[in-house]
C-alpha cells in the first residue's frame, strides 16, 4: 500500500510520524505509527484497513472501498463522528448512494444554544437570497457574488469557493463587531458543502439519526477501549505495513472470539 506521505520512519519507513493521544510523556511527541480503522456491528469488529494517513477524515473512503471488496456487497448506511465531516466524504457517500449519519465539525456547536449564539454575525447566520445570488449583512446590505474560485485538497479534491462583497462597511455602526478586516466585508462560501451538511444535519436530527447516534459511542468505542486497556495493546510489536495488517487481523479476531464466548457464556447462565 503505498500512500503520499509528508513524513516517514528510518526504523519503519511505512510508518508515517503521528501525534500520540495516549503519551507517556505528556508533551504531544510525534511518533512513528499507523493509523487503524475499524467497523464494529453490535461491537465485533466486522472490517478494519490500516492507513498511512495521520487524519481520520482521509481514510473513509479507502475504509468503505475496503469493505465492499472483502464483502462483495457495499455498505447501506454509515455512522461516524465529526472526525469523518468533510466536502469529499459526504460527496462521496451521496454518489455511492449510501445513506450517511456523519457529523460535521460544526454539528454539536450547532445544538448548544450558548455556544451557537456567541457569534451572532458569522456567515451561517447571514441570510442567503438563493434568487438574487446574495447575501445580506447584519445591516440588511447586500452583500453580491464578486467571482468563483476552486481550491484543491491535499487529497485532490476540488472545492468551488463563492466570494461575497459588502459594498460599503466604512462608517457602519456594527464595522467592530461584524469584521475587523480592512474595507469591505467579504465571504468565502462553499455552496455544495452546506448544502451536504444540511442534508446530513436532517438525517442526524431524524428519529433514525438519533438512534444511530445513540448506538455509535457503544458499539465503536468500546472496542478499542477494551483492546487498549483490558488487553494492554497499545503498541504494534511488527514493523512494514503488511505486518502490521497481519497483526491487526490476528488481533481482531481474537478481540472478536472473546466477545463471542462471553456473551456464549452469558446466554447459558
Amino acid at each position: 500500500m503505498g500512500e503520499e506521505r509528508s513524513s516517514y520512519s528510518k526504523t519503519d519507513t511505512d510508518a508515517t510520524f503521528m501525534r500520540m493521544k495516549e503519551d507517556h510523556m505528556k508533551n504531544g511527541q510525534l511518533k512513528p505509527a499507523y493509523n487503524v480503522q475499524i467497523s464494529t456491528n453490535n461491537q465485533i469488529i466486522t472490517s478494519y484497513s490500516i492507513s498511512q494517513k495521520t487524519t481520520d477524515t482521509n481514510t473513509l473512503t479507502g475504509h468503505l472501498e475496503l469493505h465492499e471488496k472483502d464483502f462483495s456487497e457495499k455498505a447501506e448506511t454509515v455512522t461516524t463522528d465529526a472526525g469523518y465531516g468533510s466536502e469529499e466524504n459526504y460527496q462521496w457517500l451521496e454518489d455511492n448512494n449510501i445513506t450517511a449519519y456523519v457529523k460535521h465539525n460544526q454539528f454539536d456547536r450547532q445544538q448548544n444554544e450558548r455556544i451557537r449564539d456567541k457569534k451572532p454575525f458569522s456567515t451561517d447566520k447571514l441570510y442567503y437570497n438563493k434568487e438574487k445570488d446574495c447575501y445580506y449583512c447584519p445591516m440588511g446590505q447586500a452583500m453580491n457574488n464578486i467571482g468563483t474560485t476552486t481550491k484543491t485538497t491535499t487529497t485532490g479534491f476540488k472545492q468551488q469557493i463563492t466570494l461575497y462583497q459588502a459594498k460599503n462597511c466604512q462608517g457602519c455602526p456594527l464595522r467592530g463587531v461584524c469584521h475587523k478586516a480592512k474595507g469591505n466585508r467579504t465571504i468565502e462560501i462553499n455552496h455544495n458543502l452546506n448544502q451536504l451538511k444540511h442534508k446530513a444535519d436532517e438525517l442526524l436530527l431524524s428519529e433514525e439519526g438519533i438512534k444511530h447516534r445513540k448506538q455509535r459511542p457503544c458499539d465503536v468505542e468500546p472496542v478499542f477501549g477494551n483492546i487498549k486497556s483490558n488487553h494492554h495493546f497499545k503498541r504494534f510489536m511488527l514493523r512494514g505495513i503488511k505486518k502490521v495488517n497481519i497483526e491487526t487481523a490476528l488481533l481482531a479476531l481474537a478481540h472478536n472470539l472473546r466477545k463471542k464466548a462471553k456473551r456464549n457464556i452469558e446466554q447459558a447462565a
